[in-house]
């Protein structure tokens, strides 16, 4: 597909806030690996090739097991997954999906039972930030492929 828009250049203030947001959530004491799955798992449910390039790669660098990142897609079938990372992956697809049924009051108390407040606040703000790069790189094409860890 042909890129459409290159939004930081575009709207650098934007690209800048998005940035912040991204900052934050890595800066927020949750766990690189915990976040990296979140993302890899809210990048297939939205389909951005971009950010499923990126962050599957991330991943290797940061020692995740290729096991795991193939799996992802059917985490609640399998028994590789903590409870913590089930709690997580979890809540990023319910608030990912949100739609007009908003988060279920079960799936919130075991997501309280893995992460206090503050925790809780940053893994939604983790999703909100890379359904965000979701949305821009998947309604600007932006072009997979060519990320590599620790360049970008």
């Amino acid at each position: 597909m042909t890129p459409r828009i290159n939004y930081p250049q575009a709207a650098p203030g934007a690209f800048e806030a998005m940035l912040g947001l991204e900052r934050y959530a890595r800066a927020s004491g949750l766990e690189h690996g915990l976040l990296e799955l979140v993302k890899t798992r809210v990048s297939q449910i939205n389909g951005c090739a971009y950010c499923l390039d990126m962050h599957t790669k991330d991943a290797r660098a940061a020692g995740e097991t290729e096991q795991r990142l193939y799996l992802l897609p059917a985490w609640r079938e399998t028994h590789f997954y903590t409870p913590r990372e089930r709690a997580a992956l979890a809540w990023a697809e319910a608030l990912t999906t949100l739609g007009g049924h908003g988060v279920p009051d079960a799936l919130y108390a075991e997501a309280r039972r893995h992460f206090d407040d503050k925790a809780l606040v940053d893994l939604s703000l983790a999703v909100v930030a890379i359904n965000g790069w979701n949305r821009l790189s998947v309604a600007f094409r932006t072009e997979a492929g060519s990320y590599q860890p620790g360049k970008g």
